[in-house]
């Protein structure tokens, strides 16, 4: 996983189509160079000739108060000023708002064959729709085995030994009227402070119950049995009971798992014969709904257990 983080990269013919730009120099070669940094650079360092620290490898945006600033120069300083962010370790040049461009930028550009381009927007949603995208392609990802479930409208992963009956469980949390997301597999992205889960490509809408094989879910259930991808907000770790486990009913097994450096909540649920495993999941979700509101079930009940017995005390 970590090699394939470190190679992960975002060609600049990627980012000109997700973003309609046109393209003022650069040949089509141009757009092979690619980006590896989830973030954009507005050089005002640069501009002022101050080279000491700059933002390489990073996408440069240049608007209407560069445009400003740097009008104030004849064309070889405006050119010199332009060579650090036109080298190859910049991925591209994208102008908005009212950077109408300059004949020394185009200049140098074609020299270098450096690919610039125009946006037809404020610099605002520019750098918005940017990072977004760029965010989500270079984000670090990892894979995860479950079934993945949106229950509720939170993404819940169901975790535990192979043969414990998580698929079938999804299956009967589909008939409830809850969403498969992915089953088996789940490929998890962090986008900044969140985990989106989805299936792999070969997986999508499959899941596999023992003794039947793989059925789709979106033929058998229904279109609103599937959900593309969801955010992960807890996970329930299914277990089978056995009598060494202490058996504490007020204290359930709270824990949580670390997804791409994010701690997760996780539940652990002893599971037995012949309980309704689909209710339990469901209670366990609205629980944690609850308790992300303040309200806490198991803490009223001990505040009043307490309070019973301070007045039976008193008597």
């Amino acid at each position: 996983m970590a090699n394939e983080e470190l190679n992960k990269r975002v060609y600049i013919r990627e980012i000109k189509d997700e973003l309609g730009l046109i393209q003022v120099t650069g040949s089509d070669n141009s757009l092979n160079r690619w980006a590896i940094a989830p973030d954009i650079n507005r050089p005002g360092l640069e501009l002022t000739g101050y080279l000491e620290s700059n933002d390489l490898k990073r996408v440069v945006i240049l608007g209407t108060k560069e445009f400003e600033f740097m009008s104030k120069f004849d064309y070889n300083t405006q050119r010199a000023r332009f060579e650090i962010i036109t080298d190859s370790f910049t991925p591209c040049i994208i102008m908005s708002g009212g950077f109408v461009g300059m004949d020394s930028l185009r200049d140098l550009a074609n020299d270098r064959d450096f690919p610039i381009f125009r946006y037809e927007g404020k610099t605002y949603q520019l750098i918005v729709d940017l990072v977004s995208f760029l965010s989500e392609k270079l984000a670090p990802v990892d894979s995860l085995y479950g079934v993945m479930m949106n229950i509720y409208g939170r993404g819940v992963m169901i975790t535990g030994k192979s043969g414990i009956g998580k698929s079938e469980l999804a299956l009967d949390l589909i008939n409830r009227g809850h969403m498969l997301v992915a089953d088996d597999r789940v490929d998890v992205t962090r986008v900044h402070t969140n985990i989106i889960c989805t299936a792999p490509k070969i997986l999508k809408r499959m899941l596999e119950i023992r003794g039947i094989g793989i059925v789709d879910v979106t033929r058998m259930f229904g279109a609103n049995a599937y959900l593309n991808k969801c955010q992960l907000d807890f996970v329930i770790k299914l277990v089978k009971y056995d009598e060494t486990m202490e058996n504490d009913r007020l204290n359930p097994i709270n824990e949580s798992i670390n997804v791409l450096g994010l701690d997760v909540p996780m539940l652990i649920i002893p599971i037995t014969e012949g309980k309704q495993l689909s209710v339990i999941i469901e209670a366990a979700v609205a629980n944690y709904l609850l308790k992300k509101l303040g309200f806490d079930s198991n803490e009223d009940f001990k505040d009043r257990y307490r309070h019973e017995l301070e007045m039976k005390g008193a008597q």
